[in-house]
């Protein structure tokens, strides 16, 4: 199995969503304290559950970003934009609900949002060869 990487610009601009992805997630997975640090969050004192919690999303994000990667179908793109369409969706109403509106979580919401965009422009066609 060899590494496929597109020749079409939506589909490398999808790809290179994956990939970050893949990365953001691979991160988070091997190294939970300075993700945690980075987004502000600390385990309370005597638990150690955070960083499980961690390691366990950063593994979704890496499965999430390698798939599309290592299969190249239109359909694991599809999955990857609807998955950051819904979390910058979650965001938003964390952002009006939960009086969220940090300066961190609008970079995130941009983060997610073009991290949703750039697969569902490839699927959908909006990006032309």
């Amino acid at each position: 199995m060899e590494l496929y990487f597109p020749e079409e610009l939506g589909e490398q601009l999808a790809f290179c969503a994956a990939a970050f992805t893949a990365f953001a997630g691979f991160i988070i997975m091997f190294a939970p304290g300075y993700a945690m640090r980075l987004f502000g969050l600390q385990p309370r004192e005597g638990r150690r559950d955070g960083y499980a919690e961690q390691r366990s999303t950063g593994g979704v994000y890496l499965a999430l970003g390698l798939a599309p990667i290592l299969l190249a179908q239109p359909n694991t793109y599809l999955v990857l934009g609807a998955a950051f369409a819904m979390a910058a969706f979650a965001r938003i109403i964390s952002l009006l609900s939960d009086r969220g509106g940090t300066f961190v979580n609008y970079i995130l919401l941009v983060v997610q949002a073009v991290l949703a965009a750039l697969p569902l422009g490839y699927v959908f066609g909006f990006f032309s060869a």
